[in-house]
């Protein structure tokens, strides 16, 4: 799941258009008030757009409210009449207390360490400068693109008996998984944290330090008040993503540990539980609009504090007493590095030599029966669905952000345009796996018979990737000044010229950036494709699963292999998207 960054691309230094020279009174006010009101509602390019928004709307209400409301309907309505009389059973089971406990607390515990090791991260990549701070940067963001069943394997293959660190025992433990939550979101409070940091202005800082106080307290009464939004929605965001983990926890936990997640897919697959299935998809769905919430609100505040900073001070070269930092930062790296050289090394090892075996019998698919097709076929259909996941995606992600950055000045649509963007963030807060398994359930009967349709994954693609199309496009648009578009009318552009010329030069980048985090999502979605794949037509995150979940040298070698194809694929698309220097992951 993910890089767009809380900051504006636009140079805050820059001069912006001047300020109208005043003119005459207007000798009809009550013509004046008309065109206020007017100007309440949309009109020109605003009214075109509200009227395409009606597109992704309509996506999201057949490719998510349908299938979610179909999945619910199986669990609370099984007769067509409404029954509730399994909630209190399924909420007493002590199996779901147990999965909700270690969701809970598994969730707040990744969150803390990623936040112990995100913040002197952020403060060393952002406000210090050293060689090789660029590429240390690419390091810490790799994890978060990365698959998640990738993730898994790098840390089975990492801490299991036969692994380097295989001699401390913790393999089926909760170990793995806590830091598998810390690799994965470690990006996100990097960026998130680190992109305001940057922008923070040194003077307060200095003067605080100036007048006797410690650096400590220079920290406590000056840093932290400034970075306390980014801090809150980073850590709000990591929560999330750690309480809605499924590949990472499917892989390491066995039957041991499980999240809501994953005993979601359980109760669907396993027992045809769709009563307890529904009742832990509503309990996660009020959890997570609980939070997508609160992170709303700390994203407002952010994007607050980060229009009232100056121009970014220059990073500074680290001193003596930077060397606490240095050190997390150190161990931070580490954490990244190890899990994913153990992950290479292994790939090339089979029976205690080194071969290239296992990437051989990717090519074959009889190599194994596991198999019906061969890896590089499950890499072709996997390359295929992301370029359809992300056209679909992009489209209507695009329309998206250009309505919901517009600000309207009556309260009403302002209402409406709020409205809209939580709508859109909705995928982030039900399982892949409800929405995949509606699909199945409800878009089964003509006119929208697609089940044994090829175009059904991508779709389903589309809808976890379509969040974070938003969400690295809005704040762009959001930081064009108004102003621009008035300067460019008053010189005689019409509404849809002087939109262009203001918007369209932020954007070009920003748009190769969430094409590439699109495409890279789509790459690694393991949950809803799991149940969608056709079985002569998985994508590699399918095939992986299907390897590790067969015991056998041979099936986990291949699996190695495949994960590290798999990997090098989402680190090459992020590459670019780097090299692009917009955002972070902390926009959601």
């Amino acid at each position: 799941m993910a890089l767009p960054t809380t900051s504006s691309p636009r140079n805050p230094s820059a001069p912006g258009p001047p300020d109208p020279a005043p003119g005459p009174p207007d000798p009809a006010p009550g013509r004046t008030s008309a065109r206020r009101r007017r100007a309440a509602y949309p009109s020109g390019p605003g009214l075109v757009l509200g009227l395409a928004a009606l597109l992704p709307l309509a996506f999201l209400a057949v490719f998510f409210v349908l299938p979610v409301g179909g999945m619910l309907a199986r669990g609370f309505l099984p007769d067509g009449r409404l029954d509730l009389s399994g909630v209190p059973e399924v909420l007493g089971r002590a199996r779901t207390l147990r999965v909700l406990w270690f969701t809970l607390w598994s969730s707040a515990a990744g969150t803390a360490g990623t936040l112990l090791l995100g913040l002197p991260t952020a403060y060393v990549l952002h406000r210090l400068r050293f060689p090789g701070r660029g590429l240390l940067r690419a390091v810490v963001i790799m994890p978060f693109v990365l698959p998640t069943v990738v993730v898994g394997v790098m840390f089975r293959s990492l801490l299991s008996t036969g692994g380097p660190l295989g001699f401390l025992g913790l393999d089926g433990t909760w170990v793995p998984i806590l830091l598998a939550f810390v690799f994965f979101n470690l990006a996100v409070v990097v960026r998130t944290v680190g992109g305001m940091w940057e922008g923070l202005d040194r003077r307060a800082e200095e003067s605080a330090a100036t007048l006797g106080a410690t650096p400590w307290q220079v920290w406590r009464t000056v840093t932290l008040p400034a970075l306390a939004p980014a801090v809150v929605s980073a850590a709000t965001l990591v929560f999330l993503f750690c309480s809605t983990a499924f590949g990472v926890v499917l892989t390491l936990g066995g039957l041991r540990y499980g999240t809501v997640e994953t005993e979601i897919y359980l109760l669907t697959t396993q027992f045809l539980d769709l009563q307890g299935a529904a009742v832990l998809s509503v309990l996660q769905l009020v959890a997570v609009v609980v939070m997508l919430t609160l992170a709303a609100r700390t994203r407002r505040r952010t994007e607050g504090a980060l229009k009232r900073v100056g121009a970014r001070a220059a990073a500074r070269r680290p001193r003596r007493e930077d060397a606490a930092a240095l050190a997390v930062t150190a161990l931070a790296v580490a954490l990244v590095l190890v899990p994913v050289g153990t992950l290479v090394v292994r790939s090339l090892r089979r029976g205690g030599a080194w071969t290239l075996e296992n990437y051989r019998m990717l090519t074959d698919p009889t190599s194994t029966p596991v198999l019906r097709v061969s890896v590089t076929d499950a890499v072709e259909n996997s390359l295929r669905t992301a370029v359809d996941a992300t056209v679909i995606a992009m489209t209507l992600g695009l329309i998206v952000a250009l309505v919901v950055s517009r600000r309207p000045r009556s309260p009403g649509w302002a209402r409406a345009v709020s409205l809209l963007d939580g709508a859109f963030m909705l995928p982030l807060g039900i399982s892949a796996v409800t929405v995949g398994f509606g699909f199945l359930i409800t878009l089964d009967r003509p006119p929208l018979d697609l089940r044994s349709s090829p175009v059904l994954v991508p779709i389903a693609q589309a809808m976890v990737a379509l969040p974070l199309v938003v969400r690295t496009l809005t704040p762009v648009l959001r930081s064009v000044d108004p102003r621009q578009r008035e300067a460019a009318a008053a010189l005689g552009a019409g509404p849809w010229r002087a939109a262009w010329t203001a918007e369209a030069p932020v954007l070009a980048r920003p748009l190769a950036a969430a094409t590439g985090f699109a495409f890279a999502v789509s790459l690694g979605e393991f949950g809803a494709t799991a149940f969608l794949a056709r079985p002569d037509r998985p994508t590699v995150p399918v095939v992986i699963y299907q390897l590790i979940s067969r015991p056998g040298a041979e099936n986990l070698g291949m699996a190695l292999a495949a994960s590290v194809v798999l990997a090098g694929l989402t680190v090459a698309v992020m590459a670019v998207v780097e090299r692009l220097r917009v955002g972070s992951v902390g926009t959601f």
